[in-house]
């Protein structure tokens, strides 16, 4: 499988691992490995040009211990996307398994389609952009409040291994951090990354999270849409892309600011034996 064989938007997944990633075009699929980050579950991963049978579940999970798991024990999860159009097919054996069916719609927003929110937020808001450097501690407290499902100590060291690599893109232009402040207190935060330095290039959202104190009071939307202001303003973005859960009410906010459908995705995911104990996903 190519890369090139990803459909549109979803090569924007890739900006992060091509950073520092290591990525292999393999015959049957491309592997993506994160050694600096090997709890990352689609940071070390496989993807495919289509969701996989039920009858190849003994395969993949050779083909994952092979490219993954022997290589970095400490990717004790396993996760195998697909390059397909999802089209609601349903894989009962690996669910058996312990896996579960990761649904994700693609949107794209286009220069001139950002629509500004419904209404205000309520109380007043501030938006500024982060310093990964200094307002990093507080960014994971508010990442830590969307993580039920996971262990929380090797969810924290997960962020704090992923905000490295976040420090390391910030450093080098592409990528930049924003937080909503309410009453002097980090409330809700996203990242903008982009493949390149340039005026041009498209830009993907990251991990729009509001912290739970503070939800349903309109700080997403006013989140989103001054990120957005910023990627075609400020860095002359081509598009932005978002990935959603098309189930979640967040996706509604998304699509009220002007983000389009493009197309849905799935993979097959079983946690790591500790965040399994943890209970279940997000």
């Amino acid at each position: 499988m190519r890369l090139a064989d990803l459909r549109p938007g979803w090569h924007t997944d890739f900006i992060l691992h091509r950073f520092d990633a290591e990525v292999i075009e393999r015959d049957d699929c491309l592997v993506v490995r994160t050694p600096s980050n090997p709890t990352y579950y689609w940071g070390n991963c496989l993807h495919l040009l289509r969701l996989p049978r039920d009858d190849e579940l003994a395969h993949w999970l050779a083909r994952f211990d092979d490219e993954i798991t022997s290589r970095q024990p400490a990717s004790r999860h396993v996760a195998i996307g697909s390059a397909d159009e999802y089209r609601g097919e349903r894989r009962p054996g690996w669910q058996a398994a312990g896996f579960d069916l990761v649904v994700q719609r693609m949107l794209r927003l286009t220069p001139g389609a950002l629509r500004p929110p419904a209404r205000p937020p309520r109380g007043a808001v501030r938006l500024r952009p982060l310093d990964l450097a200094v307002d990093g501690d507080a960014l994971i407290d508010v990442e830590m409040t969307d993580a039920e499902g996971f262990e929380p100590a090797g969810y924290r060291a997960y962020l704090r291994d992923q905000h490295r690599r976040y420090r390391a893109m910030q450093s080098a232009g592409i990528l930049q951090w924003f937080g909503i402040e309410c009453d002097g207190t980090l409330a809700a935060t996203c990242g903008l990354i982009r493949d390149r330095a340039e005026t041009g290039a498209d830009g993907r959202f990251q991990r729009v999270v509001t912290h739970a104190a503070w939800r349903r009071r309109g700080l997403a939307s006013w989140l989103v849409h001054g990120v957005c202001r910023f990627g075609f303003d400020r860095w002359g973005a081509g598009a932005l892309y978002m990935a959603a859960d098309p189930d979640d009410v967040a996706i509604g906010i998304y699509r009220s600011l002007g983000f389009a459908d493009l197309s849905l995705g799935a993979g097959l995911q079983r946690k790591s034996p500790k965040d399994r104990a943890a209970g279940p996903g997000p």
